[in-house]
């Protein structure tokens, strides 16, 4: 084709890996771009389906409850059996920390 074809055919770029191509004007990833963000990455066990699988999902924050802690997480879960037309939810709950392993 002429001109060459969208969607990566030209040799721009060639053979430099994706990862880094990195534009010059943006802070590296180790650089705070801002506040400390409370929120992290954790597995969440017992999520609400019971598939009996880990989800991974987002710590929003901490509490102590009766001199227990919990976590406020955010996470994805089947809403019904995927035969069943069913399909994938967003979930935030206090889970117990017990249910809560970090990445």
């Amino acid at each position: 084709m002429p001109g060459g074809m969208g969607g990566g055919w030209s040799k721009r770029g060639a053979g430099v890996p994706l990862a880094q191509r990195v534009r010059g004007d943006r802070p590296a990833h180790d650089e705070p771009v801002g506040p400390d963000c409370p929120a992290r990455h954790c597995w969440v066990g017992g999520a609400v389906d019971a598939e009996g699988v880990k989800r991974p999902g987002l710590l929003l924050e901490w509490r102590q409850v009766r001199g227990r802690w919990e976590g406020r997480v955010l996470y994805v879960a089947r809403l019904r059996p995927l035969d069943a037309g069913g399909g994938w939810v967003a979930v935030e709950e206090w889970l117990p920390a017990e249910l809560l392993l970090p990445l």
